[in-house]
């Protein structure tokens, strides 16, 4: 699966700013979607429309059968679903970036204005390691990127339903032009196809009952830090204050410094 390898790489890139249960689903991204996918579903389904035998001489028929029932193959239905699942969380990525860059900056200029006396804007979505806090714009772009993931996912299992059902078939009749009548139409395999649209079914219900509970999670989360910073008493603003009063003391001390070295001696 080389297709997927600069996607793969991209999602490696979001676990690290991303929550434990976003870890999971990235697990499960990786694990039972991408590398199933690329190691026994291709192989299963293969040249599928070669192997439908249907019990007519018609040419032609058998192409118009196949492009009837299945209007998208698995295979590629299946790649898009995770290409458009991931959008979202790839677009979250570029947002966390920019935001991460910009700290940056903020921690360089602290870094370099140790003796300077004007008040600089705090780094707010990260710590001096560096490490990225969920809060704040980031963690409206995290709650968007989860709400589209939802409806993405839920869209793709309804389209699956509508498209193919469930469970593979051994024989549908077909009556498309230029069928004779109605044309009975075989599929190989049916019951090893059926076993792998069901596993990537439950993947998809348990990738998306992981982004509902993390949704659940960050908005329990950010109460919590709500009902916290509510009991317990501010005391960054006394200390602020008194930072900023021993500021403007040095600075009047200095001033006097230097008017006492210029001063005659009386």
């Amino acid at each position: 699966m080389g297709d997927f390898g600069f996607l793969s790489k991209l999602l490696d890139k979001v676990a690290m700013h991303s929550t434990v249960v976003g870890k999971v689903w990235m697990s499960v991204l990786f694990l039972f979607r991408i590398m199933v996918l690329g190691a026994g579903v291709e192989s299963v389904w293969g040249d599928e429309q070669s192997n439908l035998v249907c019990d007519t001489t018609r040419r032609g028929c058998e192409n118009v059968c196949y492009d009837w029932q299945f209007p998208i193959s698995h295979v590629r239905f299946w790649v898009l679903q995770i290409i458009f699942v991931s959008t979202p969380t790839l677009l979250y990525l570029g947002h966390a970036v920019h935001v991460i860059h910009r700290e940056k900056k903020l921690h360089e200029q602290a870094k370099n204005a140790t003796s300077d006396c004007t008040l600089l804007k705090r780094p707010k979505y990260t710590d001096e390691r560096g490490r990225v806090q969920i809060r704040g714009v980031l963690l409206r772009s995290y709650l968007a990127q989860l709400f589209f993931k939802i409806l993405l996912e839920t869209a793709f299992i309804v389209g699956q339903y509508y498209l193919y059902g469930f469970y593979m078939t051994a024989k549908f009749t077909c009556e498309r032009y230029p069928c004779a009548l109605k044309t009975e139409c075989f599929m190989s395999r049916p019951m090893e196809k059926t076993i792998f649209i069901i596993f990537q079914l439950v993947v998809a219900c348990v990738s998306l009952f992981l982004t509902i509970l993390e949704g659940f999670y960050l908005l329990c989360r950010q109460l919590k830090r709500r009902d916290r910073a509510r009991n317990q008493p501010d005391t960054s603003f006394p200390m602020t204050y008194q930072q900023r009063i021993d500021m403007v003391d040095a600075l009047k001390q200095n001033k006097a410094n230097m008017s006492y070295d210029g001063e005659k001696p009386l």
